[in-house]
């Protein structure tokens, strides 16, 4: 599994962690001081990067939380049927289909750029 352990103080907001078992960008990202019994405590709130669920987080600072370690990918469109298009990696040259974001438009020869962790993919 592409995952690495962190300390929760060495997340910011924009970087992705696991809630839930899913990959999470990170959308807010903030402490409360430490009380009287116990240590600063961090409330994280994300996005889940393949299903787009919110969820949060609220840890000690100085807990460990699993970060996964999501690949940027270079793609070409080889075709588009639908809301689905054949895609071939540019490294790899394996094709596979992906789901078009809703707010997208593709066509063949577009290159995009997309996400994939533990074979779930998603374009940026």
């Amino acid at each position: 599994m592409p995952k690495e352990q962190k300390q929760v103080r060495e997340l910011q907001e924009g970087s992705y962690v696991m809630m839930d078992e899913s990959p999470c960008k990170i959308n807010a990202y903030s402490t409360a001081k430490p009380g009287k019994h116990g240590s600063a405590k961090a409330r994280i709130e994300g996005k889940g990067v393949f299903d787009s669920k919110k969820r949060s987080l609220s840890q000690p600072v100085d807990a460990k939380v699993w970060v996964p370690i999501i690949e940027r990918k270079q793609g070409q469109v080889v075709s588009v049927t639908g809301s689905d298009a054949q895609i071939m990696d540019l490294s790899t040259y394996e094709t596979f289909t992906m789901r078009i974001p809703e707010d997208e438009d593709l066509s063949p020869e577009d290159e995009i750029e997309y996400l994939e962790y533990e074979g779930q993919r998603k374009i940026v």
